[in-house]
This record gives structure tokens, C-alpha cells and sequence, in this order.
């Protein structure tokens, strides 16, 4: 398993007198935050949650009515993801960076009353987040909800689009 440590050194300006003017000094803590590749490992037999998915396949649509946008109800498992949750169910949800919020390919939409009960997004995720396409104010990164006994029967919208350098008819495909 790869895992990635985003670290951040907090600059001392006492440190900048002498014959440091104007050097920075990093002899100050290291903060790590470990982010796994893929997210958290999630037994096979936990608990789950039925989550009903609304438009999982964006990049097969071609119906432009509202009445038509189809919908997909899975069992999500407690612990995982969203964005582990969507892959498992081969919906179109990329998540390019492996799920460590270094990309807003699994931007999804949440449901108003889920989406008051869940923790405030981190700065790296709300940085992600104002580079997504089609950005509400229930928006949220896949990769960084994890799914609780409180999503049950909650609603998800996955957005018609994705911002990514992949070439038009990439079909996402989980790591």
C-alpha cells in the first residue's frame, strides 16, 4: 500500500534576526497528516447502508430531462469512503489522486440534511474543492467522507462533469 505525508514547518520570525535576516528557518515541529492511497481498509463483512447514487454514470447519459437522470441505490459500507463506495459499484466517480485530496475528480454533491450532520471539510479539501466543476454549497470531496450509519437512505448527486486532463470519452476507472 502507498501512502502519501503531506508535512508543514511553521516559519519562527524570531528566527529572522541576525544572521538569518530573511532566511527562513525550519527547525520548528513537523505536522504530518498520512493520507492512504485508496483510502481506509474496510473489512469485507462490515455493517452497511443502502445510498442511492443520482446520475452514476455521467459519462453514458443523453437525456437532458431532469424526470429522466437515472439513479443507482448500492450498500455502502461503513468506514469506506464515498469515493470507495462509488468505485466498488463501477460508478463514475475517478478519484485521479487515489483518494489522498490532491484532485476534485470524485466531487460530489451531497444531501442538505447529510450534509449538516458531517465534519467541516479540512483547508486541503476545501483548496480541491474550488477547483471542482459545478461547485454547490453542499459539495464535498468522495474521498474524504466517510460513510456512517447516518447516510442511510441519504442521496448523493454525482456531477455531470469532472475537471481532468484526461481526453474527452475517458470512462474513470478506479486505482
Amino acid at each position: 500500500m502507498i501512502r502519501s505525508t503531506i508535512t508543514s514547518r511553521s516559519l519562527n520570525p524570531l528566527k529572522y534576526l541576525g544572521h538569518n535576516l530573511g532566511k527562513p528557518s525550519f527547525n520548528q515541529p513537523i505536522m504530518k497528516s498520512v493520507r492512504w492511497h485508496g483510502g481506509p481498509k474496510v473489512s469485507s463483512d462490515a455493517p452497511t447502508v443502502p445510498i442511492t447514487f443520482i446520475n452514476p454514470h455521467p459519462s453514458e447519459r443523453t437525456n437532458t430531462s431532469e424526470e429522466e437522470i437515472p439513479k443507482l441505490t448500492v450498500e455502502a459500507k461503513i468506514g469506506e469512503t464515498l469515493l470507495q463506495t462509488a468505485q466498488r459499484n463501477h460508478i463514475d466517480l475517478e478519484g485521479a489522486c487515489e483518494g489522498v485530496c490532491a484532485c476534485s475528480t470524485c466531487h460530489l454533491i451531497i444531501d442538505d440534511d447529510l450534509f449538516d450532520t458531517l465534519s467541516e471539510p479540512s483547508e486541503d479539501e476545501e483548496d480541491m474543492l474550488d477547483m471542482a466543476f459545478g461547485l454547490t454549497m453542499t459539495s464535498r470531496l468522495g474521498c474524504q467522507v466517510k460513510v456512517s450509519e447516518e447516510f442511510r437512505d441519504t442521496v448523493i448527486k454525482v456531477p455531470e462533469m469532472t475537471r481532468n486532463f484526461y481526453v474527452d470519452g475517458h470512462v474513470p476507472q478506479g486505482h
